[in-house]
């Protein structure tokens, strides 16, 4: 189990460092062949690696049961990833929404309220992902 999750990540690492070491170099062809490649490559390793963790980790991350009824590693998991990726998207929205906000106050400064709303309703995205990871703490 251990060495199909270390070699899988090894593969997926070694294809994707090759690939971008060849683009840096310009190594033999040009760059939008070796771009192709490389998104190729991306496109079928990730998930294979992706695939690999999802099936093979499982029973290493189950916590062990002293008691009657020990709360599950996959829920401590799933906690963690809605509170991740929800701040993830909350900081690529900020960052979107920020950055046009900036620009239409340098053009016409009255809409400054208008766009701290805008702001805020992005930033909102984090707070819904950890009101999630509480709720399912709680159901543990």
């Amino acid at each position: 189990m251990q060495f199909i999750l270390v070699s899988t990540t090894l593969m997926v690492l070694l294809t994707i460092g090759t690939g971008i070491f060849m683009i840096y170099k310009n190594v033999e062809g040009n760059r939008k062949t070796l771009k192709k490649i490389l998104r190729t490559n991306l496109y079928v390793f990730l998930p294979i690696l992706v695939a690999a963790i999802i099936t093979l980790v499982p029973g290493a991350i189950n916590a062990e049961t002293t008691g009657s009824a020990a709360p599950s590693g996959l829920g401590f998991l799933a906690a963690a990833l809605s509170t991740g990726l929800a701040t993830v998207g909350a900081g690529y929205a900020v960052a979107v929404v920020g950055s046009s906000a900036l620009g239409a106050v340098s053009e016409d400064s009255s809409i400054l309220g208008k766009t701290l709303i805008f702001v805020g309703l992005a930033e909102g995205i984090a707070i819904y992902g950890l009101i999630v990871s509480i709720l399912i703490l709680g159901r543990l």
